[in-house]
């Protein structure tokens, strides 16, 4: 349902977005596909849909001079931001753990309150007071820069949880848009070999085009043993040091777990829809000493380090094959459905 709503004047201290580009991320599916309500969220219908995004300064608040780094900003200014407003003063926020702040989503009221844009998939997204934003250079394209806020920075904040070090191995399940920055961002980190796992042939090619060592073809190995015993072999009987699930299925982390090491850590990203559940043994966790690190959105520095890796990378990795295809906004429930299938890595809407 698309509504109009009126501009909103920048209060002190935020900034008014015009957004260029939005891109339908994984957990835009899984609301679309009613695996995630956000009325058990506490979140107002109706919802400004849609977060990963980019865009130019349409508006700056009383007292906004400058981005997070304390670079001049004005109004036309290309930037990427947090889409989400911790609140800086609580315990997490003051121990580095803002992403785990009790009130980051304090804005999603209804689109009906003021001030209505609170989402990507419109013209306009509303910075709050104290948010997070970088001004971009202008020779990095909206097509490279949309998913900075959501998916690259995500895997940055995963694989900077789990310590990956230098020569350790790292298998990813699931190889759209999350598990592609996470190659890049696991071979910047010394990783030793990374090893992917998908079932969709255009989804494999890229994860090699990134530089996945080994690409683990579900359609090939249709049975959780099997792809397990897989990962053994590439590791000696070792198993990986750091496995990520970026493919949002429950029963994927079982799994993942078996392709662990001994004293390895289990990166979860992908699972945010509420009461879908797998069964698990506490015990091989207790026995096999296992970490497991839940990482949800993510610190202000991974932002950046993304938008630097990014700027530095382009030449290293294939980015601009992550958006696959550009798709007006009025075609929003079209692009859900055809993404949905798997086949679009990660579809752009256009204002």
């Amino acid at each position: 349902m698309f509504s109009e709503y009126p501009v909103p004047e920048p209060e002190p201290g935020a900034a008014l977005v015009r957004i260029s580009l939005a891109n339908v991320c994984g957990s835009d599916l899984h609301i679309w596909r009613g695996e995630l309500d956000p009325r058990k969220r506490g979140w107002p219908l109706p919802r400004h849909q849609g977060h990963e995004s980019t865009g130019r300064i349409e508006a700056l608040g009383e007292g906004v001079r400058v981005d997070s780094d304390g670079q001049p900003l004005a109004v036309g200014d290309r930037v990427v931001y947090r889409y989400f407003f911790p609140c800086g003063r609580c315990k997490n926020c003051l121990n580095d753990r803002s992403r785990a702040c009790p009130t980051r989503y304090a804005f999603n009221t209804s689109a009906e309150q003021w001030p209505h844009f609170n989402g990507a998939f419109g013209d306009y997204f509303y910075l709050r007071p104290n948010h997070t934003v970088f001004k971009v250079p202008d020779d990095i394209s909206d097509d490279l820069l949309v998913g900075v806020n959501c998916a690259f920075s995500q895997v940055v904040c995963g694989l900077d949880s789990a310590r990956l070090g230098m020569g350790e191995t790292v298998v990813i399940q699931g190889a759209g848009g999350l598990g592609l920055y996470a190659i890049a961002v696991a071979r910047e980190r010394g990783a030793g070999q990374i090893i992917v796992v998908d079932g969709v042939a255009e989804r494999l090619d890229l994860a090699e085009s990134f530089g996945a060592d080994h690409q683990i073809d579900m359609r090939e190995l249709p049975e959780p043993e099997g792809r397990a015993q897989r990962v053994r072999e590439l590791t000696g009987g070792w198993g990986a040091e750091v496995v990520v699930d970026v493919a949002g299925f429950p029963q994927v982390v079982a799994e993942g777990m078996q392709m662990l090491a001994q004293g390895g850590r289990y990166v979860e990203i992908g699972n945010i829809s509420p009461g879908l559940t797998y069964a698990a043994d506490p015990s091989f966790w207790v026995t096999n000493n296992c970490s497991i690190f839940g990482v949800h959105v993510y610190e202000a520095r991974h932002l950046r380090e993304a938008l630097n890796l990014l700027d530095h990378g382009r030449a290293r990795y294939p980015f601009q094959k992550i958006v696959s295809h550009r798709f007006p906004l009025e075609e929003v429930n079209e692009v859900m459905a055809a993404q949905a299938d798997g086949h679009i890595t990660r579809a752009s809407l256009v204002p």
